[in-house]
């Protein structure tokens, strides 16, 4: 009997090995010319307000989307394939080429560049937190959950579980979510005292209902001996490097323009994140500890 088990367990252990090595194996990243040569570019996007998103009528919007339509008529590419996915699925879909590159804003971080590449930075922007109207709990930083038993929200895939992890919150009591409109849900009924996300994410939720708001006189967390402030970035699978470069060439003009300016602060970003986004680059990024 246990050497019928023992069989049967290494045979599922080389299905499962080979069926993820045959997924590695069969994606390919297009290169910048196949994409020409099709005349159409599939992006991805979370639909997270204001970074990338789709409108009902199927219009990419937000940070990311904005700019990336105008690096990409630069790039002579004719048509863009908008996906929505959600944001933990972003970097997976990448390496299964499911598309060729994510505008979502998501934040450069050295575990993530060990997976996927980076554009150069696009954006920068600081923490919030999400509470129930009046902030009865009141709660002002990230820190109160480090010695509290209340419970505090994240969306799946995104760098606030790293942020808590480093601060000492327990993983028992960190609720997680699958993606952003759950957040006033959450909060409100009192699944979780708070939801942390970045201040842009929070501000834009705060204003879609009266059941909660952004706590006041927030206090962005410090990690590491330094205030935690993120750096967004465009996505692509690391055999991209000639689209990657290709876009980080136009992003560099375009960040030059007003016309780059007035799409940021469009969607909320402020001069000093304008100003943070140039004072850090993806090699610093990748790099730091």
């Amino acid at each position: 009997m246990n050497t019928i088990r023992k069989t049967r367990t290494l045979l599922a252990l080389a299905v499962a090995t080979a069926a993820a090595f045959g997924t590695v194996a069969s994606a390919s990243a297009a290169t910048l010319q196949q994409i020409k040569d099709k005349g159409v570019v599939r992006i991805a996007v979370a639909n997270e307000i204001p970074y990338g998103f789709v409108d009902p009528s199927g219009e990419a919007k937000g940070a990311g989307p904005e700019v990336a339509k105008h690096i990409m008529e630069q790039l002579g590419v004719k048509e863009i394939k908008w996906v929505t996915t959600g944001f933990s699925s972003l970097i997976p879909g990448l390496k299964a080429d499911q598309f060729d590159m994510v505008a979502a804003e998501m934040a450069i971080l050295p575990q993530r560049c060990q997976q996927v590449s980076f554009s150069e930075p696009n954006s920068s922007y600081g923490e919030g937190l999400l509470v129930a109207k009046g902030n009865p709990d009141n709660l002002h930083k990230y820190e109160d959950f480090s010695e509290s038993d209340k419970k505090i929200a994240i969306m799946a895939g995104a760098d606030q579980l790293e942020m808590l992890q480093k601060l000492g919150v327990d993983d028992g009591r960190m609720v997680t979510i699958s993606n952003n409109a759950d957040a006033i849900s959450t909060v409100s009924t009192g699944r979780a005292a708070a939801y942390a996300a970045t201040s842009l994410t929070v501000s834009e939720l705060a204003q879609k209902s009266d059941k909660v708001e952004a706590a006041e006189q927030f206090e962005d967390p410090v990690i590491d001996g330094k205030p935690a402030r993120s750096w967004g970035g465009f996505t692509f699978d690391q055999g991209s490097d000639d689209l990657r470069q290709a876009v980080n060439e136009e992003l560099a003009k375009f960040k030059k323009t007003p016309e780059w300016k007035n799409i940021l602060t469009e969607y909320g970003f402020t001069e000093h994140d304008l100003e943070e986004s140039t004072k850090q680059t993806t090699e610093q990024l990748c790099a730091a500890k």
